[in-house]
C-alpha cells in the first residue's frame, strides 16, 4: 500500500453508505474493499477499507465517522499511515472489486497475486 489505510467499522448499511458518502466527498481517497460480518443479535457490521494518502484519508475518516454517527452507530475506526507490505497482503484478499471483471490491475492484487505464486513455487 502506498500510503494510508483508513477503516470505519459501522452497525447498518445506511450507517456505512452514509459513512463512506462523506468520507469520499472528503478527500481524494478509494474504496478499497469493505467486509460484512453478522453478530451477536444478527447485528450486521460493515468495515469500510479506504486508501489514500495519510492526510487524505484522515480527513476522510473523520468526516465519514461523523456523518456515520449523525445517522446510526460507528463502533470503530482507525488510520494507518504506511502499513506494513504483509497488511497489504492480507488485504489484498478480502479486497472487492467494483470492476468488471479484466479491467483495471491494483496494486494490492498484484501484490497477493506475487505471494501467492511464490507459495506455490516453494
Amino acid at each position: 500500500m502506498q500510503a494510508a489505510l483508513g477503516m470505519i467499522e459501522a452497525i447498518g448499511l445506511t450507517t456505512a453508505m452514509t459513512a463512506l458518502d462523506a468520507a469520499s466527498k472528503t478527500a481524494d481517497v478509494k474504496l478499497m474493499g469493505y467486509d460484512r460480518v453478522i453478530g451477536v443479535d444478527t447485528v450486521i457490521s460493515i468495515t469500510l477499507h479506504l486508501a489514500g494518502e495519510v492526510a487524505a484519508v484522515q480527513a476522510a475518516v473523520d468526516a465519514g465517522v461523523a456523518a456515520g454517527q449523525r445517522v446510526g452507530k460507528v463502533v470503530a475506526w482507525k488510520v494507518i499511515p504506511r502499513p506494513h507490505e504483509e497488511v497489504d497482503k492480507i488485504l489484498a484478499k478480502y479486497e472487492k472489486s467494483f470492476l468488471p471483471a479484466g479491467a483495471e490491475e491494483t496494486p494490492a492484487r498484484r501484490t497477493a497475486k506475487k505471494a501467492d505464486g511464490k507459495a506455490t513455487e516453494a
